[in-house]
């Protein structure tokens, strides 16, 4: 159902083909919510099964024809029902490098170091792209779109919490490696 609600948000801004609201979603949520371009489409099959949006088969000369969904009025009032409706629990998290740490006590302690160190710089990176390539695409989209800056004060704050995300996790995995390296 959440995909839906993105794919309405996305499209409430404008109308796009299955394939730009992968592309926008890759640059835009893909810190806290993220989709297969398999799942895209068969949720916006689905969803114009249900009203919620129309589509519109375009041709292009070469190129395969493409399909542009658009909202309808059903569709704004699902995602305004939706937006409206608090979050009344938290989301239940799958972290697998957690998972391993949990069952690794016998594990050598230098494969664990190794281990956590790789997702550190994985961490950096992800950090990085929200610090610079993230906020320019924040920004592009908020001169594109009326009401721009409006939408670009949330979706900094949904970038910021992609940072703080990251800051946390490279904190955190520089205490564990200290306490495996003093205490293992």
């Amino acid at each position: 159902m959440s995909l839906q609600n993105a794919l309405l948000g996305f499209l409430n801004y404008r109308p796009m083909t299955g394939y730009e609201l992968k592309q926008t979603m890759d640059v835009s949520t893909s810190n806290f919510w993220h989709a297969k371009q398999s799942q895209i489409y068969t949720t916006l099959k689905k969803m114009e099964g249900n009203g919620l949006v129309i589509s519109d088969v375009q041709a292009q000369d070469g190129r395969p024809d493409r399909r542009v969904y658009t909202i309808t009025q059903t569709g704004i009032a699902d995602l305004r029902s939706w937006l409206s409706q608090p979050v009344m629990e938290l989301q239940a998290r799958k972290e697998l490098v957690l998972l391993k740490l949990f069952f690794s006590a016998d594990e050598k302690k230098q494969a664990l170091i190794t281990q956590l160190q790789l997702q550190r710089d994985l961490h950096q990176r992800e950090l990085l792209r929200y610090q610079g390539e993230t906020k320019v695409v924040i920004q592009q989209f908020a001169a594109a779109l009326p009401g721009g800056a409006k939408k670009a004060l949330l979706w900094n704050a949904t970038r910021r919490y992609g940072e703080m995300y990251e800051e946390m996790a490279i904190r955190w995995i520089d205490e564990t490696v200290k306490l495996i390296k003093e205490e293992l």
